[in-house]
């Protein structure tokens, strides 16, 4: 169990697949449109994540990490998503800590919206310069 910053405790734990019904529908709360519209894809992702873990209060899934591990060099975090009525409560917090003591030799890279990047840089993350492309990209 984790304090929160208000009293709250909430649990930590693996994702389970019956969990992706309420990680999608905070993902479209939060207008992440490419994750909703491509569902399979992302169900697909989850399974294959050896970082996928859930914050839940009392039976309620109220937030998510999501990323990739080599477990010794780089942690990459894909999506760290917390439901808007429990923000600023240090739930995103405790779940960055939670997976980087898992491999606390790795670094952590993410990248960041125009409206996160704010809350990484608070945290002590510095910022770096990276490059995407999509297969169909490619001329």
């Amino acid at each position: 169990m984790i304090k929160l910053k208000n009293g709250l405790e909430i649990q930590v734990r693996k994702y389970q697949e019956d969990d992706f019904p309420s990680i999608h529908a905070l993902n479209r709360e939060e207008q992440w449109n490419n994750l909703v519209a491509k569902k399979e894809d992302t169900i697909s992702a989850w399974n294959h994540s050896n970082i996928a873990y859930v914050a839940m209060l009392d039976d309620k899934i109220i937030g998510y990490i999501r990323g990739m591990t080599d477990q010794s060099i780089t942690m990459y975090i894909c999506e760290l998503l917390i439901d808007q009525t429990y923000r600023s409560l240090g739930i995103g917090h405790n779940l960055l800590y939670y997976v980087h003591r898992l491999y606390p030799n790795t670094r952590v890279e993410m990248l960041a919206s125009s409206t996160s990047h704010t809350y990484y840089e608070t945290k002590g993350y510095r910022a770096f310069y990276g490059f995407r492309k999509n297969f169909t990209e490619y001329k």
